[in-house]
């Protein structure tokens, strides 16, 4: 075939192709450009064509509608007034909070809402019941917390260890030497002393020798005895009228109890009608100071103090000038804590007894002893070097409800014959009492220690 009737062939087959090819290769940007700008005018064209008349019926019936509506808001405000008449009830429960309605609870609920009466009806009700019944219990524990129940569980340390010592050793078996030495020692380790030991032991060979014997009746013959030791030292501190002011001077070691036990008997004298004033001589540590201040407001009496580190003596002396001059029943004075082995410290009480006297020859009337009861065998001691020094008239023996070493009192009553004016077992005021030795032997030989209820 020649080339002619090829492309003519080729012409014929392929040639609008080409043409159409060529054609939209061409001018395929500009034709674009053109049409896509023309798509766009029309479709804006369409599109505001079709928005105005779409609008326009949208816009109108809205305009109605908001026409035809706007009388059901107004017949729904109307009926609104219903709707708030329930919040009118609030005005009507806050009369009922006043006192005229509470009163009268007892005769119904109150007609309101019920979160209401479950929030104040019941208060109310329980309220008047609790105050109906809480004079019958305090005047229950009042009548049960006695003296001797005080005392019974401020000793039940020393009774029970000392009970149970002697329940082991004597199990309803002939008493022999050998039952009799071992009941020596029990008596000996609750710090009764040797003496009273012995005399116990005594006290039982003499009628049980050789004879069954029980515990209970070792306990019978111990507060026999113990008794018998207390009874001449029981005696109770008397105030003189005649001698006014009445000077109490308090010493002891560190930490016995001088302070705590002179805000206790300020509290007591205080109760008798006594016009009493609280001198501040332990003017080595302010936090005594502050203590029986504390103490005098509490008392209604009146504390003499000067600032820390002050002469002692000197705040004694002018205690008992102003205590002269106020008329005072009672002046108990304070003195800082010493050891008894400290002789600088000894010498200083000395003078603090010079300078009273210098005032009143018979004054301190009363020097007491405060011992702690925790110290066991070193109280002894105390009670004799103290007695040299500054002449203790009496003693006071505390913490006796926290130890079971309160058997040290029969012991230093055996030794000294000092009086023993009071008995502390606990911080409250009333927890100081004057010394009484048949309760106290009853219960530290274990005889009804489970009546303190």
């Amino acid at each position: 075939m020649s080339d002619e009737k090829k492309k003519g062939f080729f012409s014929r087959l392929f040639g609008k192709n080409d043409g159409v090819a060529k054609a939209s290769e061409t001018p395929a940007t500009e034709s674009s450009a053109t049409e896509i700008k023309i798509e766009k005018k029309l479709e804006e064209a369409s599109i505001g064509k079709k928005v105005k008349p779409a609008a326009k019926p949208k816009i109108e019936p809205k305009a109605k509608a908001e026409s035809k509506i706007k009388p059901t808001p107004k017949a729904k405000l109307a009926a609104k007034p219903v709707a708030k008449s329930k919040p009118k009830i609030k005005p009507a429960s806050e009369p009922i909070k006043t006192p005229k309605l509470e009163n009268h609870l007892d005769a119904g609920p109150p007609e309101t809402t019920p979160e209401w009466i479950e929030e104040h009806a019941p208060k109310s009700l329980e309220e008047k019941k609790l105050t109906k019944k809480a004079p019958k219990k305090v005047q229950k524990k009042e009548k049960k917390k006695s003296w001797f129940s005080r005392l019974s569980l401020g000793l039940k340390q020393s009774s029970e260890n000392l009970g149970n010592n002697i329940a082991s050793v004597f199990t309803k078996k002939k008493l022999d030497q050998a039952t009799l030495d071992d009941l020596e020692d029990i008596l000996i380790q609750a710090d009764l002393g040797i003496d009273t030991a012995i005399s116990i032991t005594e006290a039982l060979a003499k009628d049980r020798f050789d004879k069954e014997i029980s515990a209970d009746d070792v306990q019978k013959v111990l507060a026999s005895e113990v008794e018998k030791i207390l009874t001449p030292v029981a005696k109770p501190l008397v105030v003189d009228e005649s001698s006014t002011p009445f000077v109490i001077l308090m010493i002891g070691v560190n930490g016995s109890g001088k302070t705590t036990t002179i805000g206790k008997l300020a509290q007591k004298y205080s109760d008798e009608g006594k016009k009493v004033m609280l001198g501040a001589g332990d003017t080595f540590r302010a936090a005594a100071i502050e203590q029986l201040e504390i103490w005098g407001q509490r008392t209604g009496a009146k504390v003499v103090s000067r600032p820390v580190g002050s002469d002692a003596s000197g705040l004694a002396y002018d205690a008992l000038l102003q205590a002269k001059d106020e008329q005072v029943d009672v002046l108990i004075i304070d003195t800082a804590g010493r050891l008894q082995n400290r002789s600088e410290l000894m010498d200083e009480l000395e003078k603090i007894i010079r300078v009273i006297k210098k005032l009143n020859p018979n004054a301190p009337h009363a020097t007491l002893l405060t011992l702690d009861a925790t110290t066991g065998q070193n109280a002894l001691n105390q009670v004799e070097i103290f007695s040299q020094k500054a002449g203790v008239t009496g003693l006071v023996m505390t913490k006796l409800d926290g130890t079971a070493r309160g058997g040290i009192l029969v012991a230093i009553a055996k030794k000294f014959n000092l009086p023993v004016h009071f008995i502390g077992v606990g911080e409250n005021v009333e927890d100081l009492e004057s010394f009484a030795a048949s309760d106290f032997a009853q219960i530290i030989s274990g005889i009804n220690p489970n009546e303190a209820e």
